[in-house]
């Protein structure tokens, strides 16, 4: 077989798969999960075998401790985390008015008649946003029971993760020697040290930023909670999930928190202050030790390819193309590099005598 029709056969088999993905993205959410959660802790289980375990046991000890600490955290966020929504549901109308107030009163202050006018449109549109904070909050506690199928879905994929990391945890070494056994023979090495490079990558960077992710995540929430700001929790844990994407939480969670300390300690600025030095101190944490020592500079993962490959991947197959999106990227990426060396090295490149055409710039 030649390999323009290796190629044909292999891209078939590519299109037909992303296909599949994508027609049973809604379904395939808690498996994605669990084949992440058996990916992860693979080298876990390798390691309690080495220590003795054999591979049921490794199994059984690792789930168990996966599902400890995923109900331990459920039971402890998740009553904080709705409470923290329920109450800015609540007082979304009266932040509306509050901000109006304070922008009324800051324009008086420095722009005496600014907003004073009932007939500015900065006026109407703060009306207009209290307005429409009001219907939103009541159009929310009124589709609460139509969310119990959302519940129902979380409820899912939190039963049927752990099962599906149990099964292919404990098959995992299995797997992959029998999809080794698929290689076509000529291009195995080479097949096999993509695959290496792919597991580089997710590896130093999802394991990494998880951690990043989980440190920021505490430490924002508990410092804006200290500090008694609204909703700090709920914005703590957001701005340290997002972290996943560089430098988007310290940026997302600071200005959200700034603009609610603003509206909250209008008139006792130091706590606004305050407010701003926690996410500093979060982000010089980030950029100067955790990234660096958790993350590394190596996994070849670019932030805007990073945060491109999440909004694609999110828009095409929602919250499991948000799963699919970091591996993928991290695929795409080692391809693209493997690409670029076969092109340095081809006659397309090199020219006709196998050597740097006249004109060529060494890069």
């Amino acid at each position: 077989m030649t390999i323009n029709e290796q190629l044909r056969y292999w891209g078939a088999g590519l299109v037909v798969l992303l296909l599949g993905l994508w027609l049973l993205s809604d379904a395939l959410t808690p498996f994605l999960a669990g084949m992440a959660v058996a990916y992860f802790t693979d080298p876990l289980a390798d390691r309690l075998e080495r220590a003795g375990l054999s591979r049921v046991l490794a199994t059984v000890v690792i789930t168990a401790i996966f599902l400890l600490l995923l109900i331990g955290s459920i039971a402890i966020l998740l009553p904080l985390a709705i409470d923290q929504v329920r109450q800015f549901i609540q007082d979304a109308p009266e932040l509306a008015a509050r901000v109006r107030d304070f922008l009324t009163v800051m324009s008086e202050r420095y722009f005496p008649g600014g907003l004073g006018d009932q007939t500015s449109f900065i006026q109407q549109g703060l009306q207009s946003l209290e307005e429409k904070a009001r219907a939103a909050s009541a159009a929310v506690l009124k589709g609460a029971w139509s969310g119990g199928l959302a519940l129902v879905d979380f409820l899912g994929i939190v039963v049927i993760t752990p099962i599906v990391a149990f099964y292919l945890l404990l098959d995992w070494d299995r797997m992959v020697a029998e999809i080794d056994s698929w290689l076509p023979r000529q291009h195995a090495d080479t097949v096999r040290r993509i695959a290496r490079d792919i597991d580089r990558v997710l590896a130093g960077f999802v394991r990494g930023q998880l951690s990043v992710c989980l440190i920021l995540g505490a430490f924002y929430a508990v410092a804006l909670v200290i500090i008694g700001l609204q909703f700090g929790l709920l914005i703590g844990l957001v701005a340290g999930l997002i972290s996943f994407i560089p430098f988007v939480g310290s940026i997302f969670g600071g200005l959200l928190s700034i603009g609610v300390a603003a509206v909250q300690f209008w008139n006792d600025p130091v706590w606004i202050g305050a407010v701003a030095v926690v996410f500093v101190i979060g982000q010089a944490l980030e950029g100067n030790f955790l990234t660096p020592k958790l993350v590394g500079g190596s996994v070849g993962l670019h932030p805007v390819w990073l945060m491109f490959a999440l909004a694609a991947f999110g828009s095409l197959m929602g919250f499991t193309g948000l799963l699919v999106a970091v591996p993928a990227a991290a695929v795409i990426g080692v391809l693209s590099r493997f690409g670029l060396e076969q092109y340095f090295e081809s006659r397309l490149y090199l020219g006709s005598q196998g050597r740097p055409v006249e004109g060529d710039v060494d890069i």
